[in-house]
């Protein structure tokens, strides 16, 4: 019986080189390039998160010290007392959000399919009210929303104001120091934050898209409500997020140009801070507040249907 054997495998160029196995160093190298983002965020986020927590659960007085008790009822009674400002923050940063995606899309639109060589310098106006304070910014309001002003004038030649006084945002002819002044605030310091992710999104489009909606005898309301709305999806969700998130906890606008009756939450929390210098009042609210906001924005993001954030 003749016994077959095997060849020898050839030893050449064909042959398969060895596989080499990484270094530790190597497999190490990016953990080490992403050690700095770690330490950054545990040392100027989880930790001042952690000591605000522990705060919140604090009993005592600034004289006589605080100390941790775990006195969760400091979270009812927040709630219980400040549920208003919670509630008009809420509403108003709600608002500023809609009106800014109103305004926002159409302008971001325009940048994306039709600025042609323009498409820079308007990027750059957008932007450019980040060359300025933000408290400068704000106080520019004052001016442009003045009793007895232009817009004033304008708005009341054209009824705007009776509707918004019947809405209660108003009160008569007078704009400051109402519900409307402070939104017409959040609305133009967040415009920029709708803006720019709308058109990241709008931009990525292929335009290709367009062009096979008009072969198939799309009109353009078709195409943009069955094409381009649907994959700006998710510049929509960044912007309104981007948006709606910093404006709910906002407290400038609502100081600079509201009333008494128009504080927010961030209001509360700032005088909570900084004047009652109730500490644990102040931390209560805030997770109060990030509690609503984070159950809102993942509610929002599954009812979008999209997680592709820009």
């Amino acid at each position: 019986m003749t016994t077959v054997t095997e060849p020898p495998p050839l030893a050449g160029p064909s042959a398969a080189p060895p596989v080499r196995k990484r270094s530790t160093r190597k497999r190490l190298v990016p953990y080490w390039l992403l050690l700095p983002g770690i330490l950054w965020l545990l040392v100027f986020f989880a930790l001042p998160l952690v000591y605000q927590a522990s705060t919140s659960v604090q009993t005592g007085s600034l004289e006589e010290g605080y100390q941790v008790t775990w006195h969760f009822q400091t979270y009812w009674e927040a709630l219980r007392d400040y549920y208003p400002q919670f509630a008009k923050s809420l509403l108003y940063a709600g608002t500023a959000t809609l009106l800014c995606l109103l305004l926002g899309y159409p302008l971001a639109y325009l940048i994306a399919f039709r600025a042609g060589r323009w498409r820079n310098l308007l990027l750059v106006l957008v932007i450019a009210p980040f060359f300025t304070s933000f408290l400068i910014r704000t106080l520019a309001w004052k001016t442009i929303l003045a009793d007895g002003g232009v817009v004033v004038g304008a708005l009341d030649a054209l009824h705007v104001l009776d509707v918004t006084s019947w809405l209660g945002w108003t009160e008569g002819d007078r704009v400051l120091a109402t519900p409307l002044a402070v939104i017409c605030g959040l609305t133009y310091n967040f415009l920029p934050f709708m803006i720019l992710p709308l058109y990241t999104s709008l931009e990525r489009i292929d335009g290709r898209l367009h062009e096979a909606a008009k072969d198939l005898y799309a009109s353009p309301a078709t195409t943009f409500r069955k094409v381009t709305f649907p994959l700006s999806m998710p510049g929509v969700v960044s912007g309104t997020l981007l948006t709606f998130i910093p404006a709910s906890g906002d407290y400038v606008n609502a100081e600079l140009l509201g009333s008494t009756d128009t504080k927010m939450i961030g209001n509360v929390i700032q005088s909570q801070f900084l004047r009652v210098l109730d500490y644990p009042t102040a931390a209560a609210l805030s997770f109060i507040l990030m509690a609503v906001v984070l159950i809102m924005v993942t509610f929002y993001i599954r009812r979008a249907g999209t997680e592709d954030l820009v």
